[in-house]
């Protein structure tokens, strides 16, 4: 079964995170959320989310996906986070893929993993983005391994995204019907 790592610091955007945790477990992808620190983690707005693990006690080489949501000051606190830059660069050179939306990309062009890249994120973030080509219209945008995506309102489209990386389109648009998503 395909696995995914999502992490999540202090001031996630929760619609980000949430959502497309939902979408992914609706596709049958096994989701760990898992903090920078132990305990309940709270959202830009608020809204404490418990992790299903502490990020040390997760074993990255378990996952074939890490997933960043964006939101303020989480991502600042990921960017912070050697360990996380870490985890991606370890993602990357396996060949395995690293996904962001929102503000979360520039995480990823932190790690240097957006060189030479197709990517977007929030239109606040795009300049940002270095090293990348950067669509300004696209919802989603992959490139190789690299999954990016714009933001709150793209939120359902990146998870479907991320379901048909791993089950097919098949799979996705399955999902989308049952959820009534008609973009």
């Amino acid at each position: 079964m395909a696995s995914v790592l999502m992490i999540l610091a202090e001031g996630f955007e929760e619609t980000e995170a949430i959502a497309v945790v939902d979408v992914l477990r609706r596709g049958e992808v096994n989701v760990v959320m898992a903090g920078l620190t132990a305990g309940p983690v709270s959202s830009s707005r608020g809204v404490k989310i418990i992790p299903d693990a502490e990020l040390d006690k997760v074993n990255a080489d378990d996952f074939d996906m890490v997933v960043l949501p964006g939101g303020r000051p989480g991502t600042d606190n990921l960017i912070a986070d050697d360990r996380v830059k870490k985890i991606l660069q370890d993602m990357a050179r396996k060949d395995k893929y690293t996904a962001a939306i929102c503000a979360a990309p520039t995480v990823l062009s932190e790690a240097g993993l957006l060189n030479d890249k197709h990517a977007t994120g929030h239109p606040s973030v795009q300049g940002m983005l270095k090293g990348a080509t950067v669509s300004k219209d696209e919802r989603v945008v992959i490139d190789g391994k690299v999954v990016t995506s714009q933001g709150a309102g793209t939120a359902i489209d990146f998870g479907l995204k991320l379901v048909e990386l791993f089950k097919g389109k098949e799979k996705a648009e399955s999902i989308r019907q049952a959820m009534v998503y008609t973009r």
